[in-house]
């Protein structure tokens, strides 16, 4: 009976400890403009991503991200403006940075749990 229990008690926290791992965050970029989008996000540790040529209504890959603190700007095909936006990278998380279709053109984050 012991055996029984010390199995069982391996079977149910084995899985338990494992599954505590953290995913680092990921970014991706949603063009909802009918031009092409070229996207950096400066990370809290100094590094840059760059996702460029993201064309009218499409969606790139995913990225990952360091945990912290993301600038992200936008330079649009023929337009003056450079949005901005700040957004706090999480773990666990996948952030999309959507280049909203307005005048000007402007940036919004999407959050959504993996």
């Amino acid at each position: 009976m012991r055996q029984l229990l010390r199995c069982l008690a391996i079977v149910i926290l084995v899985p338990l400890l494992g599954g505590c791992s953290d995913d680092p965050p990921s970014a991706r970029v949603r063009n909802e403009l009918a031009t092409k989008a070229n996207v950096q996000l400066k990370q809290s540790n100094g590094n840059t991503i760059n996702i460029n040529d993201v064309g009218g209504g499409q969606v790139s890959g995913y990225r990952d991200l360091v945990t912290g603190r993301t600038e992200v700007t936008a330079v649009i095909q023929d337009e003056a403006a450079a949005p901005t936006v700040i957004f706090l990278a999480e773990e666990n998380h996948n952030h999309t940075i959507v280049v909203v279709n307005s005048t000007p053109p402007t940036l919004r984050v999407d959050t959504e749990s993996k």
